[in-house]
Formats: structure tokens, sequence, C-alpha cells
């Protein structure tokens, strides 16, 4: 037993302590934590102008048809290429997406973190605006209502008053689309990203060692799943205490 401890520590130490390799699995966590907060962002903006657009069509394209005009025309076609955009990204692997961003679209843009947050935020922005969607879609028509008797015109209703009751239903939901992203930013290494996985297989690469470096890799993502799960659960507490 004791022969299998040292065995142990001295592949401990080779993977993590020799030539402070740990600083490789620290330096890759924070380039995943910048993707994943920056790319939730990005997502986050391009979802809420989806999801407005797609339910705005949804809930006045018929009576704007009957009026015709230029705004029926404009919102059609935002809606169109709304749905063409969510049937290609939710269509596509985000590994393929994100090798077209960086080998095809961002060819000439050398830092691959940014390639990757552009990616990765186009890919959840998709899935983010059906979370708004569904939020916005929930809203009882009478705040709309609401909102004009108030002198606001659509946008402003939107922006004051349906918008933020959506964020309060779909905040869990968004949450646990920010703990997908997190898990999906691991094929980052696959345009030269030293992201979290990246750094462990790299240092398996070095060491000949896989057990230990993967096996750490995978404890340090639980862990951050473990958190945010938590986080989740507080903030669904706060929200069902502030509905009382």
């Amino acid at each position: 037993m004791g022969e299998w401890f040292q065995k142990l520590a001295d592949k401990f130490y080779l993977c993590f302590i020799d030539d402070a390799r740990w600083t490789w699995l620290v330096d890759g966590l924070k380039n995943t934590l910048i993707i994943t907060v920056f790319a939730l962002i990005i997502g986050v903006i391009i979802g809420i102008i989806i999801a407005t657009v797609r339910s705005t069509y949804d809930k006045n394209g018929e009576a704007m048809k009957k009026k015709g005009g230029a705004g029926y025309v404009v919102l059609k076609i935002a809606n169109t290429i709304c749905n063409l955009y969510l049937t290609v990204i939710r269509g596509t692997p985000v590994v393929v997406q994100l090798m077209i961003m960086y080998f095809v679209i961002l060819v000439n843009e050398q830092n691959g973190v940014i390639v990757a947050i552009i990616a990765f935020g186009i890919n959840s922005g998709a899935y983010v605006a059906e979370i708004f969607r569904s939020g916005i879609n929930s809203i009882d028509q009478g705040q709309f209502e609401a909102g004009r008797s108030l002198g606001f015109n659509y946008i402003q209703t939107m922006i004051h008053i349906v918008i933020p009751q959506a964020v309060k239903v779909i905040l869990p939901t968004l949450w646990n689309e920010f703990i997908v992203l997190v898990k999906e930013t691991s094929v980052a290494g696959y345009v030269g990203v030293v992201d979290l996985t990246k750094a462990g297989d790299r240092i398996r690469g070095r060491t000949f060692e896989a057990f230990m470096p993967l096996i750490a890799v995978a404890i340090i993502y639980l862990a951050i799943v473990i958190i945010l799960t938590q986080i989740l659960k507080v903030i669904e507490r706060r929200l069902r205490k502030s509905e009382r």
C-alpha cells in the first residue's frame, strides 16, 4: 500500500509540481471563465433582440399585415432572418461553428480567445433567444396594455415592463444555459485556445500520464458546476420568497 501511495505521489509531482505545470490549469481555467462570461453576455444581447423581433411578429404580425406598410415588411424580413439564424445555429455542432469562425470568417484574427468568445456567443444567442421568447410569451397581455395606458410605445413597453418581468421568469433557465456554456467551451482547444481541457491535455502530452491531469480537469469542471448550481438554488429560493 505504501508503494502504491508513493507512485501516486510521484505522478502527482510529475503532473502538477514539476515545471509548475499546475499553473497551466490555472491559466486554462482563466481562459475558460473569460470565454464563458463574455460569450454569455453576447448571447444575452443577441437573444433579447431576436426574442423581441420574433415575439413582436407573433403578437402583432397579423394586425400589421392587414394595415400593410413598410413597418410590416421590415418586421417580416427581420423575423425571417432570425428564424434562419436559429435554424442554422441550432442545427449545426458548436465545434463546427467554432472552426468556421476561426479558419474561415476570422482567419486574420490571431487571438483565439476572442474568436472563441464570438463563436460561443453567437451559438449561445440562439438558445437564449428561445429562452427569452418563452419568457416574453408567458407575460400576460394586460401588461402590454398597461404600458400603452402609461403612454409607452411598443418598444418602451418591452424595455420597461415586459422584459424585466420575463427575466425574473427565465432566470433559472438562463442560469442553466450558463452552466451548459461552461462545459461547451471545452472544445475551444480545437482552435488553439489553451482552455482548461487543453491545459490538461498539454500536461498529458508532456508527462505521458493521462489519469492525473484529466481527472484534475474533470474535478475542476465538476466544482464549477456544483458552485453554479448552488448559486442557482439560492436565486430560485429568493425568487420564490419575492413571489409571496
